[in-house]
């Protein structure tokens, strides 16, 4: 599910790489550019032309007679859930959206996993759940009962909620705490894209706090890497930790961006936002011993190959025949916490 959006797309182009056949149901909604993600959905079509092993439905998983008919057409023997709606802030303004998309499409298909016979489910969770934790490394042990976010309760519900039919049903549920997952073709609604873009663009960025704030960035073929292993691997009820195991303060951020983009970044400062927590870092641990899950891509590695990403796909002009994607943060995630930007981007 969400196999249109960033790591959706990147995992199912994975699975296809290896083999697999891949069947993709993605709404398409717009929080972010819509023709980011039907972009997503081409290159991966252009990959694989003509092998009848990537089927794709539009449509909402809480559809119900959608997702009946798609399982009793499809039966999928292995459900990769990473469809949401994303983002802390605008879960703040809008909680009703995130209540319907996350909790209830997640129990829709836990139901028709376990009555279609799935190995394996797995789905994306969030270190949103960890809150304000306190400790040096946030664990899969840690109590959170203590969300700080419209968008974190729904994600601890979903776990909740997993481990109640692992329980009734015997479903083998994995759920996987991303942090912070950025990479090319990322979301543009996320910071490691806007100041990317900005930065470049020597127009402001905005700088939330003193810039001591830390989080876990994880580049995307890292994540990509632990959702297939947590795939392959069937575990009765299991949660793991998906991130890099060390984290970056939002200044060293800012530094690394204008190291690789060659440009000095204009800041505007503001205070601390509504529902952001001041630090995010992994302990992996439990995902490298029960997965063989270990990040290989540094902060500074990852935010060079974006910076090269972007640089490859922005165009002033598209050459003939090519398709320009205008991609406009300022226009989503909801309107809410916005960086503004514009870019031309070329389709890979």
């Amino acid at each position: 599910t969400g196999g249109a959006g960033f790591v959706g797309s990147s995992v199912a182009e994975a699975l296809l790489a290896r083999g697999d056949d891949v069947v993709i149901v993605d709404e398409m909604n717009d929080y972010y550019d819509v023709s980011m993600k039907e972009n997503n959905l081409n290159r991966l079509k252009k990959l694989y032309p003509g092998e009848n092993r990537l089927a794709i439905y539009r449509g909402n998983i809480c559809d119900e007679q959608l997702m009946l008919k798609l399982f009793e057409t499809e039966r999928p023997q292995w459900v990769c859930h990473m469809a949401a709606r994303a983002g802390v802030r605008p879960s703040i303004q809008d909680p009703y959206v995130y209540i319907q998309s996350n909790i209830v499409g997640t129990t829709l298909l836990m139901e028709m996993s376990h009555k279609f016979g799935v190995q394996n489910f797995v789905f994306a969770s969030s270190s949103s759940v960890y809150g304000g934790s306190k400790s040096t490394f946030f664990s899969e042990e840690e109590n959170v009962d203590n969300p700080v976010s419209p968008y974190a309760a729904t994600k601890k519900a979903c776990e909740l909620l997993a481990y109640t039919y692992h329980h009734l049903y015997k479903l083998n549920v994995s759920a996987l705490r991303f942090f912070t997952v950025y990479g090319p073709r990322g979301r543009p609604d996320m910071a490691p894209f806007k100041f990317v873009d900005r930065v470049s663009r020597g127009v402001e960025i905005q700088k939330f706090g003193d810039g001591t704030s830390s989080r876990d960035y994880t580049f995307i073929s890292d994540i990509v890497d632990g959702v297939v292993r947590s795939i392959d691997h069937a575990y009765p009820y299991q949660v793991f930790n998906l991130g890099k195991g060390d984290g970056t303060s939002l200044n060293q951020f800012i530094s690394i961006v204008e190291k690789h983009t060659g440009k000095k970044a204009v800041i505007r400062q503001l205070p601390d936002q509504a529902g952001d927590v001041p630090y995010t870092c992994a302990s992996v641990e439990k995902a490298n011993v029960l997965l063989g899950y270990e990040a290989k891509v540094s902060f500074d590695q990852g935010i060079s190959r974006t910076v090269d990403w972007y640089r490859d796909v922005i165009q002033s002009e598209g050459s003939a025949g090519d398709e320009v994607l205008s991609i406009t943060p300022e226009t989503q995630a909801n309107g809410f916490g916005r960086s503004p930007s514009c870019v031309e981007m070329m389709p890979q």
